[in-house]
């Protein structure tokens, strides 16, 4: 058994999802990923399962399996879900939220926040997401926790975006500071608005981004 049969071939795939090794749009096979991510052929055919339940891998035809594409629609459904959700999810959960595990990414992410290259850019991206699962699984809720962790997979494409044409993150320590603060004060509706109001803003900033960039001038947003 190789050594990456015995890692997470999940992860590579949808690290390589993330950063646009594999691109939007970009044709997969079991072949292409067992000869990319030196894996067994029963496991990409497993692994593009699991993608395309999850919407990450789209089939068009028997023989055509591709990269979800990314575009504007796919962007603005993302934040509008994590609106509807998350603030809701966090006000009932951040209060049992492990803040020792938190504090503990949140020092991580600050250290990670100006990364100098592509691996500790995507470090921080799955850094960020880690925290804000730690804010909502407390919930518990497990259909919920999926349907939130598949949206916070795909903000990590999204952020990828303003993290390679930026070279920042869309919010600053600062920011998650006051968020954690904020989650720790177990004031449902002071969280709510907290979380909506950064949701709505760190839209902004990704749009604004992408409308700057000729280079996103076609249907999928590929830096």
């Amino acid at each position: 058994m190789s050594k990456h049969e015995t890692s997470d071939p999940y992860g590579m795939i949808m690290d390589a999802i993330v950063t646009q090794k594999l691109p939007p749009s970009q044709k997969v096979s079991e072949n292409i990923l067992s000869e990319t991510f030196g894996i067994s052929r029963a496991i990409a055919r497993n692994m593009m399962e699991r993608l395309v339940a999850q919407h990450f891998l789209v089939t068009l035809s028997p023989r055509v399996t591709q990269v979800a594409p990314l575009t504007l629609l796919e962007i603005r459904q993302n934040f509008m879900l994590r609106r509807m959700m998350l603030p809701e999810v966090i006000s009932l959960a951040g209060a049992k939220a492990d803040f020792d595990k938190i504090d503990s990414l949140n020092k991580k992410i600050a250290n990670l926040i100006r990364f100098k290259d592509d691996d500790s850019a995507l470090e921080l991206l799955k850094t960020n997401k880690e925290l804000n699962m730690e804010l909502c699984e407390p919930v518990g809720y497990p259909l919920m926790i999926d349907w939130i962790r598949q949206l916070e997979d795909t903000a990590m494409r999204i952020y990828w975006l303003y993290v390679k044409t930026k070279q920042s993150f869309p919010y600053s320590s600062d920011q998650q500071n006051i968020i954690i603060d904020v989650v720790r004060s177990d004031d449902s509706k002071r969280i709510q608005t907290c979380i909506n109001d950064m949701i709505m803003q760190t839209e902004e900033r990704v749009l604004n981004a992408i409308f700057q960039n000729k280079q996103f001038y076609t249907q999928d947003l590929i830096v």
